[in-house]
Formats: structure tokens, sequence, C-alpha cells
């Protein structure tokens, strides 16, 4: 008579959507709380009727989702706005048109690095160096 009892309970609690109060919430949403009522779902689920057990492991499951829309990190995601949200407004002011300097980059002729001519003819020539050591002589 009790595991029909507790199994119309739990219909009820899962069908009608009741909110968990604050003060059990708070007290659901932490680690610890979420391994006591996952132990009892399990106890319930090993030495009760079974289809009271998967009943009640469902229950369970809600029930710290529940308490974690209320209270837990769900909560606060949906209480602050989102990155796009937040950056929205600049996207829309930073719509420029092509200003000269962009359409005369654009239309320049590519550089190029290899020579259409062959070898380049000449053989450039240094400065004086000044008495300067050579740049190999230390290695």
């Amino acid at each position: 008579m009790g595991q029909l009892l507790l199994s119309i309970l739990f219909v009820i609690y899962l069908i009608m959507g009741y909110k968990t109060p604050d003060s059990i919430a708070a007290w659901v949403d932490t680690m610890w709380g979420k391994v006591i009522v996952a132990a009892v779902a399990l106890m319930l689920f090993a030495n009760a009727n079974p289809v009271l057990g998967v009943l009640g492991l469902i229950v369970a499951y809600e029930f710290i989702v529940r308490s974690s829309h209320m209270i837990g990190a769900s909560a606060i995601a949906s209480a602050y706005p989102t990155e796009e949200y937040k950056w929205s407004p600049f996207s829309q002011e930073n719509q420029f048109p092509m200003t000269l300097e962009q359409e005369v980059v654009k239309n320049m002729t590519p550089m190029v690095n290899s020579e259409p001519n062959g070898p380049a003819t000449f053989k450039p020539i240094l400065d004086p160096q000044y008495d300067a050591a050579p740049i190999h002589a230390g290695l």
C-alpha cells in the first residue's frame, strides 16, 4: 500500500510540475545534495517494486534539474546575456563603406617574388664598412 501511495505521489509531482522551495533547492543544488538524492533513488530502485524504482529515478532526476534551474548554474546562465547579444550593437555600427585606401590597396598590382626575366644582371655593392667586423666572423 505504501509503494502504491508513493508511486501516486511521484506521478503527481511529475505531471503537476511543482517548484522546489528555495531552501530545499539550495541544499539539493550542492554536490552532496545531488549524491544523496541519487543514492535515495538507487536504494528505492533496489528495495522496491521495479516500476516504482524507475519512477523514483525519473523523479530524482527531475528534482535535481528543477532545483538547479531555480538556484544553480543554469539560473545564472539564463540571467546573464550571451556574448553574441552583448556584441550585436557593435556589429551593426561597424559596417563601413569601402574607403579610398582600401580601394587603392585592392586595385594595386600584386607583388611578385619570382624573377620573370631570369637571374638579375647586376651585382649589389656594399657601402664602405668602416673597419666593422664581418657578420660571420664570430661564428
